[in-house]
């Protein structure tokens, strides 16, 4: 089975962003699209015509016109239609599971907004078992082709960021962009280090060759894999949030990778995807680890 792109659309400005955005991958990644609008009835005292049917037809007929412009654009694109009356998160979450990726309109430089209200947005993203994509409402297309890069972040060793860099390789190579992979460190505290951990660095040459050396080696799979994709390897001494976003106004994609984690008070997505999602001013990809 061929998994589609599939999109979230509400209506919204970046709903229609996020919708663009995936039409122009699905036709890159020669997928189809698939557009899934989730909602759920409210009543509305004295307002006319505020039924259920009625607000099942406003929502279909604004689904309706916004997958019209994309086939416009795109008449080779394969699109089909999903509006389903249910929970968004559930929705989402499920709609995801079938897509190769699930892609949201976000507004601003603050909280995923629209049918993702509060903490919806922030579910999402950590229940998600496929990669999905946060746009911005001002993204445009002219983005992709001005030659900036798809900028991934690796930590960890070659299997804790696989999956992150699975997917900045394919998203690279489809758009024949330039990679930068970015791999960001600190000092460790004293007492972290060993004597195991100290004859590592003395082999290396110290604590910044000893991540370029892990940098090389957990996209060295990769480069063999997508030999056509132009490679930049950066490394830089700071967080890994702070060092993302400093590149990311020269970025088309941004893609971190992400292990959830659950708590009493609700998923929590890790404090890199999270700075980046809410800071980051280009299109952000959030990729599950495998």
């Amino acid at each position: 089975m061929t998994r589609p792109i599939t999109a979230g659309v509400d209506g919204t400005e970046e709903s229609l962003a996020a919708l663009a955005w995936a039409a122009r991958e699905a036709v890159r990644r020669d997928r189809p699209l698939r557009v899934v609008h989730a909602w759920r009835f409210q009543s509305h005292e004295g307002v006319a015509a505020a039924d259920r049917d009625t607000q099942d037809g406003w929502v279909r007929g604004a689904t309706a016109e916004a997958v019209r412009t994309v086939t416009e654009r795109h008449p080779e694109l394969t699109v089909s239609v999903d509006v389903v009356e249910g929970h968004a998160v559930e929705s989402l979450v499920a709609a995801a599971a079938d897509a190769e990726l699930l892609v949201l309109g976000s507004r601003g430089h603050g909280a995923v907004v629209g049918f993702l209200l509060g903490s919806v947005g922030q579910q999402v993203i950590a229940a998600a078992a496929r990669p999905v994509v946060l746009v911005r409402a001002g993204d445009r297309a002219t983005t992709e082709a001005s030659g900036r890069d798809v900028v991934v972040g690796q930590q960890g060793g070659p299997q804790d960021s696989a999956a992150a860099l699975r997917f900045a390789f394919e998203t690279a190579a489809a758009r024949r962009a330039t990679l930068r992979a970015v791999r960001a460190w600190t000092l460790p505290p004293v007492f972290a280090y060993s004597p195991g951990s100290m004859k590592l660095l003395d082999d290396a040459g110290g604590l910044e060759p000893y991540e370029k050396k892990a940098l090389t080696e957990a996209l060295a799979p990769w480069r063999e894999r997508f030999p056509a994709v132009p490679v930049t390897e950066h490394i830089e001494m700071g967080s890994a949030g702070q060092v993302l976003l400093s590149l990311a106004d020269r970025a088309q994609l941004m893609v971190v990778g992400r292990r959830a984690h659950h708590t009493a008070v609700g998923a929590r997505i890790g404090s890199v995807a999270h700075g980046v999602l809410h800071h980051a001013p280009c299109p952000v990809a959030v990729v599950p680890h495998a």
